[in-house]
C-alpha cells in the first residue's frame, strides 16, 4: 500500500470584522485492512480559507484504476498494482499551493509510493532486480512559527513494500516500517498515515486530524470563542489553536 497525502496547509493574512466566524477542523482519513478501501481526510475551514483534506493512498485491491489514490490538499501515493501514479496535490488549486502530489508505486517486487506533503511531493517507490525494494517516503511538511515556536505540519505518509518501508515526511506523518502495518499521522498536524502491507495482511493507518490557528493582535482580541481553543500569547499577539471545531467572534 501507499502513503496517505497530507492535508492542505495554508498560512494567510485575513481581515477579521466584528462578526462570528465558524471554524471547522477536518478529520484525518481512515486506514484499515489491505482489502478495505481507506478514506480521504476532510477539509478545515476558517472564513474564506479552506485547507483541503489529504488524499488517501492507493492499494493493490483499489477499485480506482490501477491502484491510484485520490487527490487532495496533498495527493495519496500510488500502489504497486501496475506501478500506479501518485494522485495530484493542491486540489482544488489555490495560490500559493497548499500541497503536493503523491509518489508513484512500482510493480514487482511491490512498492508503494509516499504520500505528498505540504513542502514536497511524495517519493516514488523503487523496485530493484533480485527482490530488493524501497517504498517511497512521504513528502516533507512545512514549518510554521505562528504559535511562537516552530512546528512542522502536513507531512505525507510513508509507503509500504515487500522490503524496506518508507519514512513519513516531516510533520508527524505516519511511517510504514516494512513487513508491518503503517503508523498513524499525529493528531492536529494534518500528517498522512502510513500504508499497509497486503502480503502480510498488515493494515494501513489513519491520517492526523487538522488544526486551525488564529493569531490576532492582543489589543483586538475579544476573548469570545466556542470550542475550547488553547489560548496563548506570543509578543504582541494572542494565538488561538482550535483542535476541534468552534468559532471566534471578532
Amino acid at each position: 500500500g501507499s502513503g496517505g497525502g497530507a492535508g492542505g496547509l495554508r498560512n494567510l493574512p485575513l481581515a477579521v470584522c466584528a462578526q462570528t466566524y465558524p471554524i471547522t477542523v477536518g478529520g484525518g482519513g481512515t486506514g484499515g485492512p489491505p482489502t478495505h478501501t481507506s478514506t480521504a481526510g476532510s477539509n478545515s475551514i476558517f472564513s474564506t480559507i479552506t485547507s483541503a483534506g489529504g488524499g488517501r493512498g492507493g492499494t493493490s485491491t483499489d477499485p480506482h484504476p490501477a491502484g491510484v489514490g485520490t487527490a487532495g490538499g496533498s495527493g495519496g501515493g500510488g500502489a504497486t498494482l501496475g506501478g500506479a501514479t501518485g494522485a495530484a496535490g493542491n486540489t482544488p488549486p489555490v495560490s500559493p499551493p497548499q500541497g503536493n502530489d503523491g509518489g508513484d508505486g512500482a510493480g514487482a517486487p511491490y512498492v508503494g509510493g509516499g504520500g505528498g506533503g505540504a513542502g514536497a511531493a511524495g517519493t516514488n517507490g523503487a523496485g530493484n532486480p533480485g527482490g530488493a525494494a524501497q517504498a517511497g517516503p512521504g513528502g516533507n511538511g512545512v514549518a510554521s512559527s505562528i504559535t511562537g515556536s516552530s512546528v512542522t505540519r502536513a507531512g505525507g505518509g510513508g509507503g509500504n513494500s515487500a522490503g524496506a518501508g518508507g519514512a513519513g515526511g516531516g510533520g508527524a506523518a505516519g511511517t510504514s516500517p516494512g513487513s508491518t502495518g503503517g503508523t498513524a499521522g499525529t493528531a492536529n498536524t494534518g500528517g498522512g498515515g502510513g500504508g499497509g502491507n497486503s502480503n502480510l495482511n498488515r493494515p494501513g493507518a489513519a491520517g492526523g486530524s487538522g488544526v486551525v490557528i488564529l493569531s490576532v493582535p492582543t489589543a483586538d482580541y475579544t476573548g469570545t470563542t466556542t470550542g475550547s481553543p488553547t489560548v496563548t500569547t506570543s509578543g504582541a499577539n494572542t494565538i488561538m489553536q482550535f483542535n476541534g471545531s468552534g468559532s471566534y467572534t471578532g
